[in-house]
């Protein structure tokens, strides 16, 4: 596995554009998923003041020729505001968007699963359904290589393969660990578990031991 050639670049350029004062203006990122169900898309507005709700928030539109959504000749869909949620890259007042997707004709795109999802749990509203989304990943070192793994090896059994937590390179990773949790935090209610070394998972909401996405009702 080879790594992002983002990961050579000198990060300090960047912190030197993003402490530019940005005065009253917010920046919001609509993002969406594309048409293969998986990728996600992304693009910035600016408004002149803080969105205090959704409902404050604008529709977008792109063209869906560059993320396989597009039908024939109708290349416009529709972005709608769905969840706001507070910034931890570029920081207060700047929001993150997640938006449904609409075609042309303001139907459902077909990887807008949300609208059908939405509609169900409507139904069931009565019960509070509660859902928890378990995100797993490898931090990888610059080497291509999972972080702290044997460097011509696997690990040992899953029983002996988390972390000693005197390990110079765990005590590295637990700082890493503690840096992406942080940035979760204004987003939302988030946990943090490992897995095995350099494998942990960002779990949101009711907190759960073995499954990717579980929901709970009062019954």
């Amino acid at each position: 596995m080879t790594t992002s050639a983002c990961s050579h670049l000198n990060k300090g350029i960047k912190q030197v554009y993003m402490s530019l004062p940005q005065g009253e203006k917010v920046q919001v990122m609509y993002i969406w998923i594309d048409g293969t169900g998986e990728g996600l898309h992304c693009k910035t507005l600016t408004l002149d003041s803080e969105p205090k709700c959704v409902e404050g928030l604008p529709e977008g539109n792109f063209n869906a020729s560059s993320t396989l959504q597009s039908e024939g000749s109708n290349r416009d869909m529709y972005l709608v505001p769905a969840a706001v949620f507070k910034d931890p890259f570029c920081k207060d007042p700047n929001k993150l968007i997640l938006c449904e997707v609409f075609k042309y004709n303001r139907k459902p795109a077909e990887t807008n699963l949300r609208h059908t999802c939405k509609w169900i749990i409507d139904m069931v509203s009565n019960q509070h359904p509660w859902f928890g989304m378990e995100q797993e990943y490898t931090l990888m070192g610059t080497n291509g290589h999972p972080f702290g793994w044997p460097s011509n090896g696997f690990l040992g059994p899953h029983g002996t393969s988390w972390r000693l937590i005197t390990r110079p390179a765990c005590m590295l990773e637990s700082g890493l660990q503690g840096l992406m949790l942080r940035s979760c935090l204004p987003s939302g209610n988030f946990k943090l578990n490992p897995v095995k070394e350099s494998a942990w998972e960002i779990i949101s909401g009711w907190p759960i031991s073995s499954c990717i996405v579980c929901v709970k009702t009062l019954e």
